[in-house]
Order: structure tokens, then C-alpha cells, then sequence
């Protein structure tokens, strides 16, 4: 069995938001699998469905994104998954607005939700698949930034990043995440001559 985590918080004032990304692909996910109906288990909605024979739960913890990490790792240990069945989609300041990256691994990045899974899993060994908001505007602070929604002009990169995100999720389900990191993430280009 796997996991795939969207970070985000609970509540309709924060659906559109920059930190909701993560709850937006996963309802991405949901939209074109055939899964369980959704359900609370442990401070999170999940719901499950299967992909070549294993069975893959969703999860959007409801505990606001700086304790996200109570709702997984409690999941974790009672479904008996290893840290790197864990998959975690969340937004990174540090990509530019609709870019995905996907990692085996790694640090919070000052992330307080990946900080929180860090905390609740003991293991920075799950897998991170980071979704781009871009930086904060010149006057606005970082709670500003997470918590607005995306501004109109970027709402196209948007949409086609949770599409891309998406596939990537489930192509890294079916291939592996060394496999997955080969096929979705950006390629860089050659420097020119």
C-alpha cells in the first residue's frame, strides 16, 4: 500500500489558497481514479483506490497545515508503511509558479507542514513532490503570499500544474520514484555554446 498527502488547511476560506495546492492534486487524483468514498480516518479525509494491483489511499489532513504531521504519521503506523510510501505534494516558494519537482527525499525548507511529518514520521526519507507558488510579492510577508489565492494571470500555469502534478503522482505509483523523478521532472537545458 502507498500514500499520497496533500498538505493544505481545512475550511472553505482556504480552498483557493497558494497552501492548498496540495489538497487540489489530490482532488486532481481523485477525479480521474475510481475510489472509495471519502471518509474521516485519524484527523484526515481519505479515500482509496487501486493501481496495478496495490492499493493507494488519498489523504488531506484536517488539522490545519502546521500539524499535518499528527494525521500522518498516526496513518503511517497503523497501516504499516515504511517512510517512503509515503508520497507528499505540497507548494515551495522556491520553484516558480506551476513547476513540479519531485525528490526521494529532503528537508522542511522552513515548510511548517513538512516540518510537522518530519517531527510525526522521524525520517525526512518520503518522498516530496514539490509544487511551485513562486515568491512573495515585494511588500507581502510569507503568511500573506500561502495564504491568497493565486492572482488571475497565473491561474492557466496553475491548472496545467496540478494536471502535470497529477500524472506524475500516479506515473511515480506505477514506476518507482527513481524512474519517476527521471520521466517528470524538469529536464535542464543544455548550455548553449
Amino acid at each position: 500500500m502507498k500514500m499520497v498527502v496533500g498538505l493544505g488547511n481545512p475550511g472553505s476560506q482556504y480552498e483557493k489558497t497558494k497552501h492548498n495546492i496540495g489538497f487540489m492534486v489530490i482532488d486532481a487524483i481523485a477525479d480521474t481514479v475510481t475510489h472509495t468514498p471519502w471518509r474521516e480516518d485519524m484527523k484526515a479525509l481519505v479515500c482509496t483506490f487501486t493501481l496495478d494491483g496495490e492499493k493507494i489511499m488519498l489523504v488531506k489532513p484536517q488539522t490545519f497545515m502546521n500539524a499535518s504531521g499528527e494525521a500522518v504519521g498516526p496513518l503511517m503506523r497503523y497501516y504499516k508503511l515504511d517512510p517512503s510510501d509515503v508520497f507528499c505534494v505540497y507548494d515551495d516558494m522556491d520553484l516558480p509558479v506551476g513547476k513540479i519537482r519531485i525528490r526521494p527525499n529532503g528537508s522542511a525548507g522552513g515548510h511548517n507542514g513538512i516540518k510537522s511529518l518530519l517531527a510525526h514520521i522521524g525520517s525526512d526519507g518520503f518522498p516530496h513532490f514539490r509544487f511551485g507558488i513562486g515568491r512573495p510579492l515585494p511588500q507581502w510577508t510569507v503568511v500573506d503570499h500561502v495564504l491568497a489565492p493565486f492572482p488571475e494571470d497565473q491561474q492557466e500555469k496553475v491548472k496545467d500544474g496540478i494536471v502535470a502534478m497529477a500524472k506524475a503522482v500516479l506515473g511515480t505509483l506505477e514506476v518507482g520514484i527513481d524512474k519517476g523523478m527521471n520521466l517528470y521532472n524538469p529536464k535542464r537545458r543544455a548550455p548553449r555554446r
